[in-house]
């Protein structure tokens, strides 16, 4: 299946909070969460600018674990999942038993994402990534299983914890 028919998949049978996994031909991947209507949030680079858009795809090319990771200023967007930018031969889909915890309700995840969506932040590879923000979003707890040597589904407090202030400072 093609990249073009994963996406066409994705945007029929995915709900609301599913986490969305692209999964590079490295081994590693890239984590958004669902939003409805075709539509992913997750970390995205910061500025969409024309020139940093040649940049950003000139980045993924040469090092297609993720050229944003060298930017390092993200920001969290919310972008039909056709428009996600992944190296060649990525897989996308659904994958929510990645990580042995409970999901929220919907509504706790809506909090969150709404808190969360346009914020800007530091990009940090081992404490602070896409993968951390996805499953904040889902699960109320950062998590990032795709880190060699961590322990698998043991929370990273320091992510949780700015993220949890932001969306306690939303709606404070």
């Amino acid at each position: 299946m093609d990249y073009t028919e994963q996406v066409a998949e994705i945007e029929a049978s995915a709900h609301f909070g599913d986490l969305i996994e692209f999964s590079y031909p490295i081994g590693y991947s890239h984590w958004g969460v669902y939003d409805g209507d075709g539509y992913v949030i997750h970390f995205a680079v910061a500025d969409e600018t024309q020139v940093m858009n040649t940049f950003r795809g000139y980045l993924q090319t040469v090092f297609p674990v993720c050229g944003d990771l060298l930017i390092g200023e993200t920001k969290i967007r919310r972008v039909p999942v056709k428009e996600v930018t992944v190296p060649k031969g990525a897989h996308i889909l659904v994958c929510n038993n990645r990580h042995a915890l409970k999901p929220s309700t919907p509504e706790e995840m809506r909090i969150r994402r709404d808190a969360l969506l346009d914020k800007e932040l530091n990009y940090k590879l081992f404490s602070l990534n896409c993968e951390h923000f996805a499953t904040f979003v889902r699960y109320g707890k950062a998590v990032c299983n795709q880190i060699p040597g961590k322990t698998k589904n043991k929370e990273c407090e320091e992510a949780t914890k700015v993220f949890a202030e932001i969306v306690t400072n939303y709606y404070s």
